[in-house]
């Protein structure tokens, strides 16, 4: 909902500086190792996960192209079919 001054009306408060300082930044060799480090707490999935989640995205893929591919078409064939001239 928000604050309200003591007139009811909507109080912003003042948006606060960043309070990062020039010392409070890290190398690129620590970045790295610590990022590094990150990497290696990620979950990655197994390679049958991988195979099951890439087989089902190509097939929805293919689906998905097989129907917009008729609809355009179908689309075709109507629109020569009301455009024909006589």
């Amino acid at each position: 909902m928000g604050a309200l001054d003591d007139k009811g009306q909507p109080a912003r408060a003042p948006r606060q500086a960043p309070t990062k300082t020039r010392e409070d930044r890290v190398g690129p060799v620590q970045y790295v190792n610590e990022v590094r480090d990150e990497m290696r707490k990620v979950a990655w999935p197994k390679w049958p996960e991988i195979k099951r989640m890439s087989i089902i995205v190509l097939a929805t893929v293919i689906l998905y192209t097989a129907y917009i591919g008729g609809l355009d078409s179908l689309f075709g064939l109507l629109s020569g079919w009301l455009y024909q001239n006589k």
